[in-house]
């Protein structure tokens, strides 16, 4: 029996809808800690604080939803609370949804913070979207970071994307820093010890018009993590680069060759191109592997920022009471306010 390609996309979208209502309705069920107010060093630059498009301010893009927002909340905090200039932060909030119980809960908790919250239409990517290993990866919201220039205003320049399950235990301005020589366009942790051609189908490597793509660029190209990157929004915009991302996802639709969801068009377009980070700007893989989400410790050597990247999340362990060592080190960030407190209010 045919499958009609726009009831199958109709029927996509509404179990989409009612995942997104449920998880509204867990998300509403939630209560945040307010945070401390925290304030700029003596030798920070004054910013305009009435305008999204201060130079000075450090932009950064994160997407927002639900099912992660417990993660958001505690990556917000620990970014606030390790910047020598946490009152120049700008957050740019991406969110699958107009619900205003996103824009409360953010601005409840950090009533000071400088913010905006833009909505991404997940309807324009589910067609380009193919099954991985996990379905968590396939989630619309996971590809908004491929148009993160399209959706931020023509005035800001330069932006840090963060996944939102995240903990910085240093001063992100030192991340903001980074110097995009020549004509780069984004900047990340590469591990080049990674198995680069996994990420690609026996298809992709045996097709000589695709496998050759990777020849001429500036460096042999590896694996980046794209949970954390800087990025010039100008020279993206300029090279027409989402574009090319999604040229590659219609490619895959009809071929399919990578997996992993939204990770290897990035690598496919940016990789051996890319301005290298020191590693510690991402120590990944925290939540194991995306099959079963079994415990992994630190990789050796200095950490400025923690990524539970992978199946296991440290809030969800941690409310099975089967926490990793790990996750020891997000739950000082970790407002959600306990049953016995919420008793207390109420």
């Amino acid at each position: 029996m045919k499958t009609n390609p726009s009831f199958s996309l109709r029927f996509l979208l509404v179990i989409l809808g009612i995942a997104a209502a449920a998880a509204a309705s867990s998300a509403s069920a939630q209560q945040f800690k307010e945070a401390p107010k925290f304030y700029n060093s003596p030798s920070c630059p004054t910013i305009d604080h009435a305008t999204t498009c201060s130079i000075e301010a450090v932009h950064i893009a994160m997407t927002l939803d639900f099912t992660y927002l417990r993660g958001s909340m505690a990556a917000i905090l620990s970014t606030l609370q390790h910047s020598s200039c946490p009152e120049n932060l700008h957050f740019h909030f991406v969110a699958a949804s107009s619900s205003p119980i996103l824009y409360e809960t953010i601005s409840s908790s950090f009533p000071y913070l400088n913010f905006d919250i833009y909505y991404f239409d997940s309807s324009s990517i589910s067609g380009l979207i193919s099954t991985s290993i996990r379905s968590a990866l396939d989630c619309p919201l996971n590809f908004a970071r491929n148009y993160l220039p399209d959706i931020l205003p023509l005035c800001i320049h330069r932006a840090i994307y963060l996944d939102s399950d995240v903990i910085l235990v240093d001063d992100i301005v030192n991340l903001a820093s980074t110097e995009l020589v020549g004509s780069s366009v984004l900047a990340a942790p590469e591990y080049c010890n990674a198995d680069f051609s996994a990420y690609f189908t026996p298809t992709f490597w045996s097709n000589p018009a695709l496998s050759l793509i990777f020849q001429g660029r500036n460096r042999k190209p590896c694996y980046f993590n794209t949970g954390v990157m800087v990025i010039d929004l100008d020279r993206w915009r300029e090279g027409g680069y989402t574009r090319r991302i999604v040229e590659w996802m219609e490619l895959q639709k009809r071929m399919r060759i990578y997996e992993l969801g939204s990770l290897p068009p990035f690598l496919l377009v940016f990789a051996g191109n890319i301005v290298p980070i020191d590693r510690r700007w991402n120590q990944h893989g925290l939540g194991g592997d995306n099959f079963r989400g079994l415990c992994r410790g630190l990789h050796p050597g200095p950490v400025s920022l923690l990524h539970w990247s992978g199946k296991g999340k440290p809030w969800e362990r941690i409310d099975r009471s089967r926490p990793c060592a790990v996750d020891a080190l997000w739950a000082p960030y970790d407002l959600l306010r306990s049953p016995a407190s919420l008793q207390y209010m109420l």
